[in-house]
């Protein structure tokens, strides 16, 4: 690996990137790839298993539950084979369930720790400028956060 000169005062050591399959996700996500790789940094790919998405029969059937999360599985390890064919050596997924702001600022970022965070602007379920969850983010998080839009 070669050294890169850095100021450590603005310098980042890992980043986490949160995917949901928006457009302003996909665009975060290979933001997220380029920089890690251009600047040798660990990267943790996030994903939320909403659950206020399902009906209440869903939510209730382990059945259907599992099988959800287990798309969610496959679907991260896509990003992570995508980011280590990109040449990114440290990558991590993680999966939370619940509101996505909510899981990411207080359980996903205390658990892994990194130094900023990489989020779309709109989520795949709403067509406004900034969606709510990222708002949230961006008020909440005690880290940096760079928001991506198309």
């Amino acid at each position: 690996m070669a050294e890169v000169d850095r100021d450590p005062e603005v310098y980042f050591h890992k980043m986490l990137v949160a995917v949901d399959d928006s457009e302003d996700s996909k665009l975060a996500f290979k933001y997220a790839v380029h920089r890690a790789k251009k600047d040798h940094l660990g990267l943790a790919i996030v994903s939320i298993l909403e659950s206020d998405e399902m009906n209440v029969y869903q939510a209730f059937s382990n059945d259907y539950v599992h099988g959800e999360r287990e798309d969610l599985e496959r679907h991260l390890e896509e990003y992570r084979h995508e980011a280590e064919d990109a040449g990114v050596e440290k990558v991590e997924t993680f999966i939370g369930e619940g509101k996505p702001g909510d899981v990411i600022v207080h359980e996903t970022i205390p658990t892994i720790k990194p130094d900023l965070l990489i989020i779309g602007a709109r989520a795949k379920t709403t067509g406004a400028r900034v969606g709510s969850q990222a708002a949230y983010m961006v008020k909440h998080a005690r880290i940096s956060v760079a928001v991506i839009r198309k």
